[in-house]
């Protein structure tokens, strides 16, 4: 098997990223884990809501700088929707365990959606990878590229599945210092193994010259059948 050439293992790293946002996220957590622990110190009024408050200003903030920075505004204002929703389910439900309760839920739909996807051959590392790459659907005309993209979705499928196997345990004790620190250090260590073990995972599946994920090695399409007018049919 062939070294991969080294410009697409970066590009399948700049399409997935993973570290960025994974630090753009846990920006609020840790203002929020921050916040809740200093305001049940001092005895503040309602500790929950002020750190919901402050969860979601510095969602705001990381909102704020990365548009500056030229990330694309859809990224940057659903990641601070999932700030603010679970912000609000914490006020509303009066309990700090409860602001990861979104991500708990997102993380469960996200191994089943994973899964689901390559159960029924759309898997997701290809449609992200596809659609990042102007490719749209064509690489699953390709049968390694779609083998390859299979494999490697496994791999999310399992980070899936084991934050939610650590984070349950810590929810259901109710230890927010615990799910803070958590998620800031065990989530995003999850998404940089999970980005650097897809490249393996789909590489494992493609032969040594297939060309990469940036050219997918469509078959030609058949041959159209001669007309009447064909020389070749009139003897």
């Amino acid at each position: 098997m062939t070294t991969p050439e080294p410009d697409t293992r970066e590009s399948l790293r700049e399409i997935l990223g993973g570290r960025r946002g994974a630090v753009d996220a846990s920006v609020p957590v840790v203002a929020f884990v921050l916040v809740w622990l200093l305001a049940g110190a001092l005895s503040w009024w309602s500790p929950v809501g002020i750190a919901a408050g402050a969860a979601i200003v510095a969602g705001i903030g990381v909102a704020c700088w990365r548009l500056a920075r030229g990330r694309r505004p859809r990224a940057v204002l659903f990641g601070l929707l999932g700030v603010t929703v679970a912000a609000l389910v914490a006020l509303y439900t009066g309990r700090a365990e409860d602001f990861f309760l979104v991500q708990i839920l997102s993380n469960v739909a996200s191994a089943l959606a994973w899964a689901i996807s390559i159960v029924v051959r759309w898997p997701l590392l290809g449609v992200i990878v596809g659609l990042a790459l102007g490719q749209k659907t064509r690489w699953r005309r390709d049968p390694d590229l779609l083998r390859g993209y299979q494999r490697a979705s496994w791999v999310w499928v399992a980070q899936y599945v084991v934050r939610v196997a650590v984070f349950v345990p810590l929810y259901q004790a109710e230890w927010v210092f615990a799910l803070g620190a958590a998620r800031v250090a065990f989530s995003p260590a999850l998404v940089a193994l999970s980005v650097v073990l897809s490249w393996p995972a789909l590489r494992s599946a493609l032969p040594a010259d297939h060309p990469g994920i940036r050219h997918p090695r469509v078959a030609d399409a058949p041959p159209e059948a001669p007309t009447v007018d064909d020389p070749s049919t009139n003897g």
